[in-house]
């Protein structure tokens, strides 16, 4: 018996403008005078055509199909240099049909992640064309899940967390972009770098710093394929979303030392109201002249009645678990408004004036005060009398 003859591989070089391979694979064994032939493949592919002899149009140019969703595509070439067309496929393909130059594929249900179907065409010169159709079939996540940013408890201002978004069963993922949503902002977004057509299981991360104004904020990742410039604008889909607790120590409204002055015959209040988590408690150190008449020196605001603005230093600390801060009120004298001094000055200065003019006039010499001076002599009656 022979040996079995080695496979053999016979490549045919390219004809005219398209790369025409024939690939016949055999295999020949002698055994009981039975010969096996493994098989023939034809392929196609063609590279930018020598003339426009050579051009199809598709219509549309390109298809982005849901997964099990159906879509139709035309190809069309010049009737008058076409013999024949037929459409290449993993799922509908036809094959070459003579005399006609309009061809149109429909599948029912896309299954195939990979399929990329090729229209080819036969001109009256021999020549083989093919024209590929670009085909993105997609699937929308199952689900889009965050995990608890924070498990063990409340957050700590200035401390780093990793933020995790899971996103199950999306295909392409090269198209997948997460956004993250804190509040009103988009805080981070993440594409990915993904060869698999089919779906995959992906998730975002990514560091964030906690901090104190986020306490309360809503925070949520979203999840969308997107296919720009063309193609289907599909929804977001959108994580539940998680509360953020922060723990921080307090921070004022306001500057931590002001300067006030006493005001005239009304009562004065003094704001200490700062903000954190867990809620500050409040402490008060006052003038010794009124640090015992005062008794309610546990609250974010002091009042102060008129009898008791002293000036001087008051000092407010507000405290938590995270620590505390301390703000200075200094209170001084306004200064008097000279306006009204000088009205009141030039009042009595006014008033004494006119008391000396009064006396210069209507005061007898021996001290008496009377209406007529001029015609009273000391010791005779007057015609009226005395006065």
């Amino acid at each position: 018996m022979s040996p079995p003859r080695p496979r053999q591989k016979l490549t045919f070089q390219p004809l005219a403008n398209v790369v025409q391979r024939v690939t016949a694979v055999y295999e020949e064994q002698f055994n009981a005078s039975r010969f096996y032939f493994r098989g023939l493949v034809w392929t196609w592919s063609t590279g930018k055509p020598v003339s426009a002899n050579c051009e199809a149009e598709l219509s549309p140019p390109q298809v982005v199909v849901k997964y099990r969703d159906t879509f139709s595509v035309n190809c069309s070439s010049s009737p008058e240099l076409t013999e024949g067309m037929g459409w290449e496929s993993s799922q509908g393909g036809i094959a070459l049909t003579d005399g006609i130059s309009f061809l149109t594929l429909e599948t029912d249900s896309v299954t195939d992640w990979k399929i990329a179907p090729l229209c080819f065409f036969n001109l009256h010169n021999g020549t083989q064309c093919s024209e590929k159709l670009p085909v993105t079939v997609y699937k929308i996540p199952e689900s889009v899940y965050m995990h608890d940013p924070s498990p063990l408890g409340p957050m700590v201002e200035g401390t780093v967390y990793q933020l995790r978004c899971d996103i199950a069963n999306v295909a392409p993922a090269k198209i997948l972009s997460v956004y993250w949503h804190k509040g009103n902002e988009i805080i981070n977004t993440q594409t990915f770098n993904e060869s698999s057509l089919s779906p995959v299981n992906k998730s975002s991360t990514f560091d964030w710093i906690a901090q104190g104004d986020d306490n309360g904020t809503q925070i949520w990742c979203e999840a969308k394929l997107n296919f720009w410039p063309t193609g289907p604008k599909l929804p977001m889909m959108q994580s539940e979303s998680h509360e953020l607790i922060v723990l921080y120590p307090p921070k004022f409204h306001t500057h931590s030392n002001e300067t006030q002055e006493v005001p005239a015959g009304i009562e004065m209040i003094l704001n200490c109201t700062a903000k954190g988590n867990p809620m500050a408690v409040y402490s008060w150190k006052l003038p010794e002249a009124i640090q015992e008449k005062i008794k309610n020196r546990n609250r974010n605001q002091l009042i102060l009645p008129r009898y008791l603005q002293f000036p001087g230093t008051y000092t407010c600390t507000a405290s938590n678990e995270g620590g505390s801060k301390t703000k200075y009120f200094t209170l001084i004298q306004a200064p008097r408004d000279r306006t009204t001094f000088a009205a009141i000055v030039g009042g009595f200065t006014f008033l004494a004036a006119l008391l000396i003019v009064a006396g210069l006039i209507f005061v007898t010499p021996d001290g008496m005060f009377s209406l007529n001076k001029g015609s009273y002599l000391r010791g005779q009656p007057t015609s009226s009398g005395p006065v």
